[in-house]
């Protein structure tokens, strides 16, 4: 089938192609950065002749199908689940239908059960993998997981690295860089909700404004204790919008040192989302471990014209983030730096609107999702004339 797309006043003619996307978990069932990844290449694909599904497990009992505008999501039960690598006996005959349906399969790395279901499978589609992160934390998994790790990556037909910042620093990157290619993550700003002007004061009367704000799924490697320790002894307000593991261990830390500056919102909705981040001074991103790949916290504040606080984990983030360009950035485990950074953006308030400037500069240029989308649909076309 071919399709007829407009592109800059251009007419241009694709095969319709077909791509699965394989990854642990997706919407509904969990919202966070990956996940919008995902969705964002879905979106940004279609004008482009991409058709997508997306392949994910749930907590739920049953399989199930569940439609989004992106693609249509195939939900398998997770059978067990050992330290974050779910694990589904019906994905497996879900996954080898799903792949007979694409003429492309996308995994999303990592995730070592995706690589099982690669060689069980038997996959001849042409396969592209996002690596989105080092595996960091699971040492006991890293030293079983080795072997298929290597045999896996070096089968597939290209790597997509989210920055040059990652690609250069990681060590398994490395070894492949004959089949990498850069691809910065993107994001169409149509696909976020305009808040409304009630909304935006319902929020206003809820968390005030001028606050900084942390926006993310709250993980151990997100620092956020670090944060909370920078907020020590400090008029600065701050929100934390998300929920996640350690939610409950932040919310004691808080309690115990008396931060009544610091507040909780808990899951949210796009609309809210956006509606802090208008409201907020700047975004903060106080990640301590490489396993903060990216950021798209850090792009989605850039949509906005907010001035970024990161830290220096050698990741992308400081590739989203540029020092005294787009904000500041400082070193990771650090709460006295977070702390003279957030004063410094809090009281110059000439630096910061120029710090926001060059944030929604910088994502104009590198981090919009048509962008990102028209490498992808390159990408996919160029790796099908392998096979």
């Amino acid at each position: 089938m071919t399709e007829c797309v407009r592109l800059s006043g251009r007419v241009s003619y694709y095969h319709t192609m077909r791509v699965l996307h394989v990854y642990r978990t997706y919407f509904p069932d969990t919202q966070g950065g990956l996940e919008e990844t995902i969705r964002q290449i879905c979106r940004n694909c279609q004008p482009l002749g991409i058709k997508s599904r997306v392949l994910s497990l749930t907590p739920e009992h049953k399989a199930s199908v569940v439609r989004f505008d992106e693609a249509d999501v195939y939900r398998y039960p997770i059978s067990v689940d050992i330290r974050s690598c779910g694990m589904s006996v019906k994905a497996l005959t879900g996954f080898r239908s799903l792949s007979g349906w694409a003429d492309i399969v996308h995994y999303h790395y990592p995730w070592p059960f995706a690589d099982m279901l690669h060689f069980s499978s038997r996959i001849t589609n042409p396969t592209v993998v996002t690596y989105h992160s080092d595996i960091i934390r699971q040492r006991l998994l890293r030293t079983f997981y080795e072997p298929l790790k290597w045999q896996f990556l070096r089968k597939v037909n290209k790597i997509v690295a989210t920055s040059e910042n990652y690609f250069s620093s990681s060590a398994t990157l490395a070894r492949l860089s004959e089949k990498v290619e850069i691809i910065p993550i993107g994001l169409d700003e149509k696909s976020y909700p305009v808040p409304t002007q009630s909304r935006i004061e319902v929020m206003r009367n809820n968390v005030g404004e001028g606050f900084f704000l942390f926006i993310g799924v709250l993980r151990s490697y997100k620092g956020l204790g670090i944060l909370l320790e920078a907020m020590r002894e400090t008029d600065l307000k701050l929100v934390i919008a998300g929920s996640g593991p350690i939610q409950g261990k932040l919310k004691q830390q808080a309690t115990e040192q008396h931060l009544s500056n610091v507040q909780f919102m808990g899951q949210i909705s796009d609309e809210d989302k956006m509606a802090l981040i208008k409201l907020s001074c700047a975004v903060v991103l106080p990640s301590n471990l490489r396993s903060e790949a990216f950021g798209v916290s850090l792009v989605e504040a850039s949509m906005y014209g907010k001035p970024l606080i990161c830290t220096e984990i050698g990741t992308g983030t400081s590739f989203v983030n540029i020092h005294n360009e787009t904000g500041l950035i400082v070193a990771p485990n650090n709460p006295t730096a977070l702390h003279n950074a957030m004063e410094t953006l809090n009281e110059d308030k000439t630096l910061a609107m120029r710090l926001g400037r060059g944030a929604r500069n910088r994502y104009e240029a590198l981090f919009t999702g048509k962008r990102m989308g028209r490498k992808y649909a390159d990408l996919y076309r160029h790796i099908s004339k392998l096979s």
